[in-house]
């Protein structure tokens, strides 16, 4: 999917909102352990009852992967499922990769090459700290992207992400979204910002206008999306904004997909609301 295509999208369901499926087995309604792949059940029904009000899904691997084959399995199918909207929705595997280049090419093969089966991604989460050339391998691939970590929500993130350095006094974090410039541009790459982070846009901003950003962090991590808009918004949205266990986890009994859809409309709703505002 190409940047103009997410534009059109975000403009007719006036919705910016990406959807989390980090599927926890131990947390999806029991009613469900009676199917052959409960996970994949889980995540078709969020799926269906959502579909129409969000722009994005991300799912992120480690929920897959720490369950082996199974978990593996129940990923491939979500994600050949998820296909079925693919003109519609714009899917983000939020697996964080990042090494040295031979590495980076099997695993930008893996989830964004359109020949390799069942998976096909329109973007990747990459970990930008080895440098360039451990980036490039998946800005191979027209019409796909990658998303770079740039500043996370987590606590952990002013260990090293605040580091200033001689002579300009600039975060570290800054510095690596101004050196990805030259590797990408805001046609293929896109930044992770944590909404707790929301006040820090504005210095984004102003290095990355144009780009999209995705904000992880709206909803149970008490992110404001308020505050997103307020720093983040440029003339195309350019944002999407991420919201998991707050939607897919609302109820754990057998109306899950019905409350998860409610959950994610009172988000559409303020979005609609911010876009409508913007453009007035």
């Amino acid at each position: 999917m190409n940047k103009q295509e997410l534009v059109n999208i975000i403009k007719e369901k006036k919705s910016f909102l990406c959807i989390g499926l980090d599927s926890d087995q131990e947390k999806i309604p029991q009613h469900l352990l009676k199917f052959d792949d409960p996970v994949f059940e889980f995540n078709k029904q969020i799926i269906d009852a959502t579909h129409d009000i969000c722009v994005a899904y991300k799912p992120n691997l480690a929920f897959y992967e720490s369950r082996g084959l199974r978990g593996w399995e129940s990923f491939e199918k979500s994600i050949k499922y998820l296909h079925k909207f693919k003109d519609s929705i714009f899917s983000i595997a939020d697996a964080k990769r990042g090494d040295i280049g031979n590495t980076s090419k099997q695993y930008a093969k893996a989830f964004l090459d359109p020949e390799f089966p069942g998976l096909d991604f329109d973007a990747l989460t990459v970990a930008p700290y080895m440098g360039e050339d451990s980036v490039a391998s998946f800005l191979a691939y027209k019409n796909k992207w990658v998303i770079l970590l740039a500043l996370t929500s987590n606590k952990g993130a002013f260990d090293f992400q605040f580091l200033e350095s001689l002579p300009d006094n600039e975060n570290l974090y800054q510095k690596v979204i101004k050196k990805s410039l030259d590797w990408g541009n805001e046609g293929n790459m896109m930044y992770v910002v944590g909404a707790t982070k929301a006040e820090m846009l504005t210095e984004i901003r102003k290095i990355i206008p144009n780009h999209f950003l995705l904000i992880p962090g709206v909803g149970a991590q008490g992110g404001s999306l308020e505050e997103v808009a307020k720093y983040g918004l440029n003339e195309n949205c350019g944002l999407l904004v991420n919201s998991s266990r707050g939607i897919i986890f609302a109820s754990d009994k057998i109306d899950f997909a019905e409350k998860a859809r409610e959950k994610a409309m009172e988000l559409k709703e303020q979005m609609q609301e911010i876009l409508e505002r913007k453009n007035a």
